[in-house]
């Protein structure tokens, strides 16, 4: 077993991690870190946050998402771009991944 597997399995073990599906085009698995992670593995937190908030300040700046950046709690819409499904379908992996999330999330809260 590789580092990252043992990494990944003890991550989900401590509860910091958790399956959340297949990736349709690689079948790879798919994660989502919890709460826990912060507890668990405070620089791996810290790096994860970096990347969300790099990728959210992306789609904040090409229009995808809407939000008050002046706010230390800002609420998020989804930008006009969010609509057109061309722009978002050109979006990289990483970022439209990220994109797929915000747009679930705010979906599940109406």
């Amino acid at each position: 077993m590789s580092y990252e597997d043992e990494e990944i399995e003890r991550l989900i073990l401590s509860g910091a991690l958790e399956p959340v599906g297949i990736d349709e085009e690689t079948g790879e698995f798919l994660y989502n870190f919890t709460d826990k992670l912060a507890k668990v593995n405070p620089e791996l937190h810290k790096d994860v946050s970096l990347h969300f908030y790099n990728e959210m300040m992306y789609l904040w700046s090409h229009g995808f998402i809407d939000m008050d950046i002046t706010s230390s709690n800002p609420i998020i819409n989804l930008g006009p771009k969010a609509l057109d499904t061309q722009a978002v379908n050109l979006l990289e992996k990483n970022k439209r991944l990220v994109f797929e999330e915000i747009r679930k999330v705010l979906s599940d809260k109406k």
